[in-house]
């Protein structure tokens, strides 16, 4: 699942390749975590929101603790309580420059990036909702991975082709879902050797 992902251009230039309004006053940073800001496009606008969907977790005793970011959607949950309001309602582009997964041996992974050759930003299927603890908050939908990826992730982002954007957007859930698919094109990979957890 994807847990980080990098975002480069500014909310001008979001806003002019995917025809929205922007705003003024984001700050953000160009690596994103979950639980973290980030910029989504819905509604005709470029907003900010928190990546990941609050879930209420307890402790032992039962006391409240801190809520986990649920930042990834998988596709074949879409229509579970947890998700289906916001896939038949509330539906958003997220700008995206490049994704992280963590490859290698655990303690020692380093950070492979993927992304659109020839791309500086595309946009990866969202859903977002309010909450009470974060405000507006969205998560990435997800579907297996390609071939080009799977040696080091199952599962990756469903990234929209420019044709699918406004079907994403506007389409039922019906039409929605049926872009759910793994991306069939070739992804630009890089591995670094930056280390996975050096946040």
């Amino acid at each position: 699942m994807c847990n980080l992902y990098r975002m480069k251009a500014s909310v001008q230039e979001v806003a002019q390749l995917f025809g929205a309004s922007p705003f003024e006053g984001a700050n953000l940073a160009t690596e994103i975590y979950p639980g973290y800001p980030g910029l989504v496009v819905t509604g005709g606008q470029v907003r900010r929101m928190t990546w990941g969907f609050p879930l209420a977790l307890k402790g032992k005793q039962g006391q409240p603790l801190k809520p986990k970011a649920v930042n990834n959607a998988r596709e074949d949950k879409l229509l579970t309580p947890f998700w289906r309001d916001s896939f038949e309602r509330r539906r958003c582009l997220i700008p995206v420059s490049a994704w992280a997964e963590a490859e290698g041996e655990k303690g020692r992974m380093t950070r492979t990036w993927y992304s659109l050759p020839g791309e500086e930003l595309f946009a990866v299927a969202g859903l977002w909702r309010p909450t009470a603890e974060w405000g507006d908050a969205y998560s990435m939908v997800m579907v297996a991975g390609c071939p080009g990826m799977t040696d080091v992730h199952d599962r990756m982002p469903v990234v929209l082709a420019r044709d699918d954007q406004d079907r994403w957007l506007q389409g039922d859930s019906i039409e929605a879902f049926s872009i759910c698919r793994t991306w069939a094109n070739p992804l630009a990979v890089d591995r670094t050797q930056d280390r996975w957890a050096s946040r």
